[in-house]
């Protein structure tokens, strides 16, 4: 029987795993609960909580070594897994997206970009040459993307993703301000940026 993981839990992962890299570059070679629970305002705790899910880490009165752990947390996450990246919308957005050069260190690669205006298709990002969206099928076939990265605006989205859905991607990374339907099979994220500012905002007016 699969275990059931909280969300809480998962999407406390990304963040041990970005405190991990940063203290690796620091050549900092032990960490222990409480320090990393208080870089990140967690409970040492619930660290030692959400890890247990997972598994056995460190040792106790010692810590844990931070390259091992980060390489740990890293595979639970699936970065191991290199994936491949296809932009649909080469705006202001979608261009920052794919001149974003973090990507690669974390196991991921932007491999192909598609835009329906005539002016940028033909043009090149980081060496990627950016295709019509007709050409979507064959080009995400032939780059073997796994992820479809939505930054068109709202009223294209949902074409957007059926067309990734049917050139067979498996997950979409969508930044529309709409939500998406997708067969089952497709992981979805949304990361609706409007959100976040207005939490923002409000937290700022109380």
């Amino acid at each position: 029987m699969k275990k059931t993981i909280s969300q809480a839990t998962i999407d406390r992962l990304p963040l041990y795993f970005r405190t991990l890299r940063l203290m690796e570059s620091e050549e900092n070679k032990i960490i222990s609960s409480d320090e990393l629970g208080r870089k990140l305002d967690i409970t040492p705790e619930q660290i030692r909580k959400d890890l247990a899910t997972f598994g056995q880490f460190g040792k106790k009165g010692i810590g844990y070594d931070v390259h091992e752990l980060k390489e740990q947390i890293g595979n639970i996450l699936g970065l191991q897994n290199h994936w491949r990246l296809a932009i649909v919308g080469v705006g202001h957005l979608g261009g920052a997206l794919a001149n974003y050069t973090n990507f690669s260190s974390l196991g991921f690669s932007v491999v192909a970009l598609f835009d329906k205006n005539s002016s940028v298709i033909g043009s090149a990002i980081n060496g990627i040459k950016v295709n019509n969206v007709i050409e979507m099928n064959a080009v995400i076939a032939e780059a073997a993307v796994d992820i479809g990265v939505i930054t068109v605006p709202a009223g294209e989205a949902q074409d957007v993703a059926d067309l990734l859905v049917a050139a067979g991607v498996k997950g979409i990374w969508n930044f529309a301000p709409i939500k998406l339907s997708v067969p089952p099979e497709v992981s979805l994220f949304n990361e609706d940026l409007s959100i976040g500012l207005s939490a923002l905002s409000y937290q700022m007016s109380q």
